[in-house]
């Protein structure tokens, strides 16, 4: 206590660079008040200490959470705001006592916002009104970005204590954002008198990198002498350094300028000295306070150092003394050839970064913290990468020391290739989009119900229906609600056996194209209108209908001037692989009865924890990206995802995301979906698993099998069938970083453009002659013909093909090598019987040739998978089959009926298959589909065998 008190006769207040829950709640802080401590001072090593490594906040995160999730950096500020707020309570009587000329709490602005000016105040500003307090400094850098916000914040009777400064240079510039910012607030009628500030120079953080240099001349000197000298510098450069600090303190904060401030009340700002623990064992304990006590200034100190100073310090004016000894140190140092300038900018730098990997740490145990709090609320994911961790830790750490997904999250295309992704992030926004519409969506609801239908049919593709179709088949629909069917197909067979599922009196139909001009949901829409006007009357029809699309469409056009029940605009900034959270999945939601909000907070929960101020290390969608890039390029690129109870049905809407995304410029993620897994025997070293279920469902026992023999595994348990909601978002920052790991843009789909194109060419020539042009096969059998281009003929003869079917499929089988993926493109109905003999297909190819098989009903793959098969690696072997519309389905307005259309979009599919190079077989059904499929089955078999 006589120390301290010393100290304040001396002109100097201690402030303690510590602050914590416990340590205020117990009285420790009031007792060191008492003793004569002035102010306190945090930062985030401090509260991650406390935070990660102990229990003291573990209540009040607790009951943050119970009042409402939010991000996680507000997570942290609730905690830390509530802190601040009580040190000051604690602190209070000093600064009234003082006159508020002392008695601080400081709290900093995000370390993230170091060079960020705007940023910088915003936040500031919502800081200083949320505590509340007058005796709170805001903590903020000296960095370029920081000085004006200095003035800015001064100017405005906000208390600012400036942080990271090292260099008289810089400390010049902050005096001078502190006097204009005084000019300026005083000028505007504000009471320069309840404005207070410190500059904070940092001390021996300088002595540490200077003894570092000087260590280095030393070794390198060959004379005694001048080793002796450069010696004698050890352990003063920091010293003399805030000596001359000082010196400058006196001469600003004088003379005219000055004293017309003071003249109104205004304080000068004092100069506080940080960092001033010893960390060089050979200096004394109590080095950088003993040297440096002078008046008008602040030491703060770690408690040990203040316990050090309280038992063995020696308390006497010394910052004026030695001035010319300072001035000769700093000579002596730049005649050695040392920069003094160069340390300081680089401390500077150092700092900055210092603080972020600190606050990434607090907000990695804030993180921790709140994921075992929520437990099931949160889904649970468990990485086992085997081979892989070592390079999904270091990618980590690059997109941790990058700042790569706070970049992301401020929509930062130089993420990935800097060509225009910053246009296509909307769908991280999506969430609080749909929570805020959710009284539409609602009244939507409801309108839906009382109207009694009891089916919705939804018409789209792609993004537009996977996602619907997951939600349908996940929730089922709620009671007195409609069942929500998908139609996503041409095919004749498949499109009547919608029609015959439902009461077209009864029926809503949802027609949902982003674009509005995609071929199957308008044909499909041609289609159905026309079926229900003839049933309930052309004046009623247009009521059946509802319209998902983007704003300026053509669908939007149509559906405004047909009279559509409703039509919802989605966002032009969301592609539709990423739209499921946006209104083309929740408007089909809707219209199910699935709760909404439930399923929208429950992403919401995700979205938190994937959020831009969540370390890599406790991402959830981060972890799972790196972990698919990095394998990846350990050559395992086919995703095999895999799914239990009714989380199975989530991996056709993930098999889109990653292949439309990924699959480009020769790279890419082959996702696997519908694989059930075998036993390590059947695979190659070319899979990562990924293995899905509801709490409650059993583990696939061939997993642990699996990881056992050395491939990589992600487990991921959701907590209930609403969670899916928080799967979808994971999985959209998850390929948007995989995409930024292997360096594509992961936004845009050349390739699918391709076989649109070449469908409409032959669509249209069909329209003007009546034929799609004819190709010759170069096998038959009875129930089958083989068609192929000339360059995959040639290779194939080569191979062995000859005049047979099996001989034919027997060469091209023979081309998969190890690596490489067989896909089977099925123009056929979609449904269980054909289904089942594909999959025995898909399954012989897997376990006789130990490679992933994909199976693709067409054409709902070409707005799915079919990017990765032509854009991605070229690995694929491909399994084109066709059939026969037996009997066709006319499309009102066109002389093109569905089955054409279906033919013009496999033979558009396969000839730019065939144009990107890709290893492709065509195989005719030629009677019926199923029994064209049992005689195809026989000939794979036979092929393998």
């Amino acid at each position: 206590m006589d120390a301290l008190k010393a100290l304040a006769d001396l002109g100097q207040a201690v402030w303690l660079d510590f602050l914590a829950r416990g340590f205020i709640a117990k009285g420790e802080l009031k007792a060191l008040v008492d003793d004569g401590v002035r102010g306190v001072t945090s930062n985030p090593s401090i509260f991650e200490k406390a935070i990660g490594h102990g229990d003291e906040y573990d209540d009040g995160i607790k009951a943050s959470l119970k009042a409402g999730d939010v991000p996680l950096s507000r997570l942290y500020e609730r905690l830390a705001v509530a802190d601040i707020q009580a040190a000051a309570d604690v602190l209070r009587p000093v600064n009234d006592a003082l006159g508020g000329a002392d008695g601080f709490v400081s709290m900093e602005v995000s370390p993230y916002l170091a060079n960020d000016t705007a940023g910088t105040v915003a936040e500031a500003r919502r800081l200083w009104q949320e505590i509340d307090r007058p005796d709170v400094m805001i903590k903020v850098p000296a960095t370029p970005a920081g000085l004006p916000a200095i003035r800015t914040l001064t100017s405005e009777g906000i208390n600012v204590n400036i942080t990271l400064l090292f260099a008289q240079s810089v400390y010049a510039e902050v005096v001078e954002a502190y006097l204009s910012g005084l000019e300026a607030f005083a000028a505007a009628g504000g009471d320069v008198h309840k404005v207070s500030s410190v500059a904070s120079f940092f001390v021996s953080r300088i002595d540490t990198e200077a003894d570092k240099r000087l260590d280095e001349k030393i070794e390198q000197a060959n004379d005694a002498g001048e080793k002796a000298r450069l010696a004698a510098l050890k352990g003063k450069v920091a010293i003399a350094n805030a000596k001359l600090a000082y010196q400058l303190y006196l001469r600003r904060f004088s003379g005219p300028r000055w004293e017309a401030l003071a003249a109104k009340g205004a304080r000068a700002q004092r100069l506080l000295w940080a960092s001033t623990g010893t960390k060089n064992k050979a200096y004394s304990d109590t080095l950088y306070v003993d040297e440096l006590i002078g008046r008008n200034t602040v030491n703060t100190v770690p408690p040990a150092t203040l316990e050090a100073f309280r038992d063995h310090g020696t308390p006497k004016e010394t910052l004026t003394q030695g001035v010319a000894e300072a001035e000769k140190v700093l000579a002596d140092f730049a005649k050695a050839g040392l920069s003094l300038d160069a340390i300081t900018d680089k401390l500077t730098q150092d700092g900055v970064k210092l603080f972020a990997d600190a606050f990434d740490q607090l907000l990695g145990a804030v993180a921790g913290k709140r994921a075992a709090f929520l437990g099931e609320r949160l889904n649970r994911q468990a990485l086992a990468l085997g081979p892989c961790q070592p390079a999904a830790d270091e990618a980590a750490e690059r997109w941790r020391s990058g700042a790569l997904i706070r970049r992301l999250w401020q929509r930062d295309a130089t993420v990935w290739t800097n060509h225009g992704e910053d246009k296509w992030l909307g769908w991280l926004d999506a969430i609080e989009d749909g929570i805020a519409k959710l009284a539409d969506y609602e009244a939507f609801a409801q309108e839906v119900k009382k109207e009694g239908f009891t089916d919705a049919l939804l018409l789209g593709m792609g993004g537009s229906s996977l996602g619907p179709e997951v939600l349908a088949l996940t929730f089922g629909n709620a009671s007195g609600f409609p069942i929500l069917r998908i139609v996503d197909s041409t095919d004749p067979a498949q499109i009547r056996a919608a029609e015959a599922a439902v009461d077209l009196a009864k029926t809503l139909f949802i027609v949902s194209s982003k674009s509005g001009s995609t071929t199957e949901p308008n044909i499909l829409k041609d289609y159905f209108f026309d079926r229900v006007a003839a049933t309930i009357g052309a004046d009623k029809a247009a009521s059946r209908f509802v319209a998902v699309t983007d704003p300026g469409s053509s669908l939007e056009k149509l559906a405004k001037s047909e009279g559509f029940r409703r039509v919802f605009l989605g966002d032009p900034a969301i592609g539709g692989r990423y739209s499921v959270l946006s209104p083309f999945g929740l408007v089909p939601a809707a219209a199910a009865g699935i709760d909404l909000r439930r399923l929208l907070e429950s992403a919401r929960t995700m979205a938190i924890a994937c959020g831009g101020d969540v370390p890599p290390g406790a991402n959830p969608g981060v972890q799972l990206g790196l972990a698919m890039a990095a394998a990846a390029k350990a050559g395992r690129d086919k995703v095999t995802i895999v799914g239990a109870g009714k989380a199975r049905w989530f991996g056709a809407w993930a098999e889109q995301l990653l292949a439309e995304s990924t699959g480009k410029n020769g790279k890419g993620l082959i996702p696997v979906d519908g694989e059930p897994l075998g036993p390590p025997r059947v695979y190659g070293k070319d899979r990562l698993f990924i293995h899905l279920r509801m709490e409650g469902d059993r583990e696939d026992g061939a997993l642990a099998a699996l990881e056992k023999a050395g491939h990589p595994v992600v487990r991921i348990v959701l907590s209930g069938p609403e969670a899916i909601g928080q799967e979808f978002f994971r999985w959209e920052i998850a390929t948007a970083v995989a995409g930024a790991e292997i360096g594509i843009d992961p936004f845009d789909q050349p390739d699918v453009e391709a076989s649109k194109v070449k469908t409409r060419e032959l669509t249209a020539e069909f329209e003007r002659t009546g034929k799609l042009p004819e190709t010759t096969p170069v096998a038959t059998s009875n129930a089958l013909a083989v068609f192929a281009d000339p360059k995959n003929a040639e290779a194939l003869r080569k191979a062995g093909a000859d005049g047979s079917v099996d001989g034919w499929l027997k060469a091209q089988l023979g081309r998969v090598e190890a690596g490489d993926y067989v896909a089977i493109l099925a123009y056929v109905a979609r449904n269980g019987e054909n289904a089942e003999i594909l999959h025995r297909i898909r399954m012989a190819i897997r376990d006789e040739r130990k490679v992933a098989t994909c199976c693709g009903f067409g054409p709902r793959f070409l707005h799915s998978t079919g990017q990765a098969y032509k854009g991605g690696p070229d690995s694929g072997v491909f399994l084109q089959v066709t059939s026969e519309p037996s009997p066709d389905l006319p499309i009102p307005g066109y002389k093109a009926s569905f089955g054409i259309v279906e033919a013009a979009q496999a033979e558009g599919d396969l000839a730019v298959l065939a144009e990107r190079g890709r290893r492709a077989l065509r195989i005719h059904l030629k009677g019926d589909v199923q029994s064209g499929l049992n005689a195809l089955q026989g000939a794979v078999e036979r092929a393998l065998a």
